[in-house]
């Protein structure tokens, strides 16, 4: 690799994860020491049931359900606490340090897979459902990018979907990730039919309102909320996607 080409997008988002880690605020992202964090993380698992409940589905059990980019393993705890079969889950973690956190912490049937998910060996047809929560934002190449949805798309099956949980717009004060409107979404996954909702009062306002008024906030202003939960489908039979607001 010549001085002047960029970098391959997962070595590239290593070095991001490592410059955030050096000066982020884990308290901002507890569950208990954080009432804005706790907040949002309860407020996108009802709104992941009420898309899922919709879409017709009345339990996870014997769902095969993938996390790309699973982190230290919260989402797929909260799956298995949502009645998924631990066995049928998988997460994929670009980080080593956050896939062995993911593996120390979760059930010994669910597998933890380190290392880049565009290299993941998963059957074509076989996921119920494909989780993408704050990944596309962290991958500003735009090729790489597509090519990630794209192989996602692939390992769907036909009445399934990619759920993705991102923010909408970029943060000037962190030039290492990017938002992920809607629009982004569709091209994306251009031939999904999109389920789509803002959620998340935008997180800076969050942490300085007292844990009673978040919600309230939210509710109230519905213009502060920073991200959007997208259940994009793959159709059961040949369709055209679903027309929805940016």
């Amino acid at each position: 690799m010549s001085p002047t080409e960029p970098p391959h997008e997962p070595a590239a988002v290593q070095a991001r994860y490592a410059r955030r880690n050096a000066v982020a605020d884990a308290q901002h992202y507890s569950l208990y020491a954080s009432a804005s964090a706790l907040q949002a993380q309860q407020e996108r698992l009802r709104a992941m049931v009420q898309l899922w409940r919709t879409h017709g589905w009345q339990s996870l059990a014997g769902l095969q359900i993938t996390e790309v980019g699973c982190g230290s393993g919260g989402n797929l705890h909260d799956l298995v606490r949502l009645g998924a079969q631990p066995q049928r889950l998988q997460g994929l973690e670009l980080l080593p340090e956050r896939a062995a956190q993911a593996r120390a912490t979760l059930p010994a049937a669910l597998a933890i897979h380190a290392g880049d998910a565009a290299s993941a060996t998963i059957a074509p047809g076989s996921q119920q459902a494909v989780l993408a929560f704050t990944l596309f934002s962290s991958l500003l190449d735009a090729e790489f990018r597509t090519a990630l949805a794209q192989q996602m798309w692939q390992w769907v099956a036909p009445g399934g979907g990619v759920l993705v949980y991102d923010f909408v717009v970029n943060n000037p004060r962190n030039p290492d990730v990017q938002g992920v409107p809607l629009t982004e979404v569709r091209r994306l996954f251009p031939q999904a039919q999109l389920h789509s909702q803002r959620i998340t009062l935008a997180p800076p306002v969050a942490r300085r309102l007292p844990g009673g008024l978040i919600a309230p906030c939210a509710t109230l202003l519905p213009f502060l909320r920073t991200h959007r939960l997208t259940w994009a489908v793959k159709p059961a039979l040949s369709a055209g996607p679903e027309a929805l607001p940016s």
